[in-house]
């Protein structure tokens, strides 16, 4: 197929065979936080069907606080010869992987005081554990840090930076869940991003030049949909400008569907905005081959129809206007392993479609998203 999503990118080290990247999803797949071999098999399976790069699900950081979820990822000492496993099935197969690093924040649900975050919200109406003190912070970011050296350590070619969806470096960067005053936090968008271009810097600092970091952030969360972080084109300049200047190599701009314009009298997605205000490579992400949104799934239980060929011509238009230079295809790839390869080929009416059911038995606590949403 001539299409630019089917060309190579180079990223310092890394060549990608093509633009497709499976982002972080759960899959339920660890045991005391060790990926299982299951889990492995499942990456390996993803590249064997033509996605070159894996985003492995969110792993909690070398940290207490880190989360409280009972089938959650760890990235540390004990689980790291699980993690290599996944590296190296990835690898072998043609693919690359990156770890993405996780903390919950408010959004984390335990009987105990260690729930931190800038301000102790859940969101704007849910009080939830308390504030971090500085020095917790500092700690929090030394655990970004060390599990970033873990990664690296087994061969990931790099770090994904989670602070989407309303997790823990998401509050910080939510004027709604930062109120703090001592310079991570409050009015200024460049005090709130502190703590993650921080962590940013840290993980440069420790792990080299040739270590690839990528940093997600959304404006919508998990419990307001409607939510910003930048409330316009000047506010995200200054996002994306210190995130680069931090060491950041490539930024993963999440949105629920990727064809939507970020503001007014701009067709441009939120990846084409990030892409022309910071010059970096980036990631779009959102509903690509379905026509409903993740969250449409999680609290209505709207599955969706196939869009594959769809999704292709309009991704292939933006990535056209330099848009945007991956893609992430999230259920997509959980209902076929051989999506891209599928797509590639024209084959459009052999994609197996995604079904509820494939997300099989999480065990995710979203008690605080549909508190939010008025689900009980």
């Amino acid at each position: 197929m001539d299409s630019p999503l089917f060309t190579p990118l180079q990223l310092k080290g890394v060549t990608l065979r093509n633009r497709f990247v499976m982002p972080a999803m759960q899959r339920g797949q660890c045991v005391d936080g060790s990926p299982t071999a299951e889990l492995a098999a499942y990456y390996r399976r993803r590249v064997e069907g033509g996605t070159a790069l894996i985003i492995g699900e969110s792993c909690a950081i070398d940290h207490p606080s880190a989360t409280a979820q009972p089938t959650s990822a760890w990235m540390n000492r004990a689980t790291l010869s699980g993690w290599a496993r996944c590296v190296d099935a990835v690898r072998e197969a043609g693919g690359e992987m990156l770890v993405q690093l996780w903390h919950e924040g408010a959004m984390r649900v335990a009987p105990d005081d260690q729930t931190l975050s800038p301000s102790g919200r859940a969101h704007a109406g849910r009080i939830n554990g308390r504030a971090a003190t500085r020095s917790e912070l500092d700690a929090i970011r030394d655990g970004f840090v060390a599990s970033a050296r873990m990664a690296a350590s087994i061969g990931a070619c790099g770090v994904e930076v989670h602070a989407c969806h309303g997790y823990m470096l998401d509050q910080f960067l939510w004027r709604a869940t930062n109120d703090r005053d001592d310079g991570y936090g409050g009015d200024d968008i460049c005090e709130r991003a502190r703590l993650p271009a921080e962590i940013v810097a840290g993980i440069r600092a420790a792990c080299g030049e040739n270590f690839l970091i990528s940093f997600r952030f959304s404006q919508w969360k998990e419990v307001d949909y409607t939510a910003r972080i930048a409330a316009d084109p000047a506010e995200l300049a200054a996002l994306v400008g210190l995130l680069k200047s931090a060491g950041a190599d490539m930024i993963h701009a999440s949105t629920r569907r990727f064809w939507e314009p970020e503001w007014p009298g701009d067709p441009r997605g939120l990846a084409g905005w990030v892409r022309a205000l910071s010059g970096l490579p980036v990631i779009a992400v959102g509903s690509v081959g379905i026509n409903t949104d993740i969250m449409s799934l999680l609290i209505d239980g709207t599955e969706g129809e196939v869009r594959a060929s769809q999704s292709l011509a309009e991704l292939e238009r933006r990535m056209a206007a330099g848009e945007f230079d991956l893609v992430a295809v999230g259920r997509s790839l959980i209902g076929d392993p051989d999506w891209v390869y599928k797509v590639r080929d024209g084959r459009f009416d052999e994609i197996r479609p995604f079904r509820r059911a494939d997300l099989g038995s999480l065990s995710w606590n979203l008690d605080i998203v549909n508190e939010a949403h008025g689900v009980r």
